[in-house]
């Protein structure tokens, strides 16, 4: 069997070397959605990150890690904004020019907030162009290194240092369910609890509209699709990673889906009840804890919030909406 792309030794390494950069995001739980579902929800919260996301977990991780050759030359990614941001600031925070790509049609509080943090912000239409080849043109005329948004080892390992913090906050859990977009969080938190509690059940958190993680964990092969039309525009990819669809397929239990629908409600959940600003993506995971595919009953469950970058007047639409 072949190695996987990251072990939890590579997740507790990567926490040693991000730990004086990142916030130890809090944990929130509420009385109401423990009645709700018959469980006991912790929900780890990633909008408190900086730049308001799991991101820079991953990304800080990543550029820490490249040679000063790579550093003094620079760095490319492309991004439908909070992986952006992240590898601005991160960059940012360790003198690296950043060039990132972006869909013209991201939230402008991302964009903003990109170009805000000294990245470089190039726009493209991500429903007719490819930013998978744009980025490697880029690298390759600019002398850049590309660190991909999800499929990337240094990336990922990053990214599971979230549940890493989430078990040693709450200690052991029954289910961790994770938003899952390319990957990256998804296959770094399950290499995280399956060291830290074996039989810990990991569900994947997806789209409705764009499930093709769902359709390649349950094909065993990677499933790619027309990037989907949802809300949660930070879970558009198209399809897995070489390095996270692995890691997902030996390691995640399921993965399930929730709809724009089911995404508004929860926002408005989490506003109102818990005062939590979540972006539709962020909402994946609590969306499916609310659902009906899942008995949580008597369980105690890990809930990834993985991010609150949204426009506030695209926010206020959305919560004004009726199911």
């Amino acid at each position: 069997m072949a190695r996987l792309a990251i072990e939890y030794d590579d997740i507790v390494q990567a926490h040693q070397r991000i730990a004086d950069e990142v916030v130890k995001t809090p944990v929130f739980t509420s009385a109401t959605a423990d009645v709700q579902t018959g469980a006991s929800l912790f929900f780890k919260c990633e909008n408190f990150q900086h730049m308001g996301a799991f991101k820079f977990r991953g990304a800080y991780n990543a550029l820490a890690q490249l040679t000063p050759e790579q550093q003094e030359r620079g760095v490319v990614t492309f991004s439908s904004g909070n992986h952006a941001q992240a590898i601005a600031l991160a960059a940012r925070k360790l003198g690296i020019r950043a060039t990132i790509i972006m869909p013209i049609d991201a939230p402008a509080v991302k964009i903003a907030a990109t170009k805000g943090y000294g990245g470089e912000v190039i726009l493209y239409d991500r429903y007719t162009e490819d930013r998978d080849a744009i980025g490697k043109r880029l690298a390759a005329e600019r002398g850049l290194t590309l660190i991909p948004p999800y499929d990337h080892p240094h990336v990922m390992a990053g990214q599971g240092t979230a549940a890493k913090e989430l078990f040693e906050e709450v200690g052991d859990l029954d289910v961790l369910i994770v938003p899952l977009g390319g990957g990256g969080l998804l296959s770094g938190c399950a290499t995280a609890a399956k060291a830290l509690n074996p039989k810990c059940l990991v569900i994947g958190a997806e789209p409705e509209a764009g499930n093709d993680g769902q359709q390649s964990f349950r094909s065993g092969k990677i499933v790619k699709i027309a990037t989907p039309h949802t809300i949660a525009d930070g879970a558009q990819t198209p399809f897995l990673g070489n390095y996270t669809f692995p890691v997902i397929q030996e390691r995640v239990d399921d993965i399930l889906t929730a709809s724009d629908a089911e995404l508004i409600t929860t926002m408005k959940f989490l506003a109102s009840r818990m005062k939590i600003l979540a972006e539709p993506t962020g909402c994946l995971a609590a969306a499916v804890a609310f659902g009906s595919a899942l008995n949580l009953r008597g369980k105690r469950v890990g809930v990834i919030i993985s991010g609150g970058n949204v426009d506030l007047s695209r926010f206020a639409n959305f919560i004004q909406q009726e199911n």
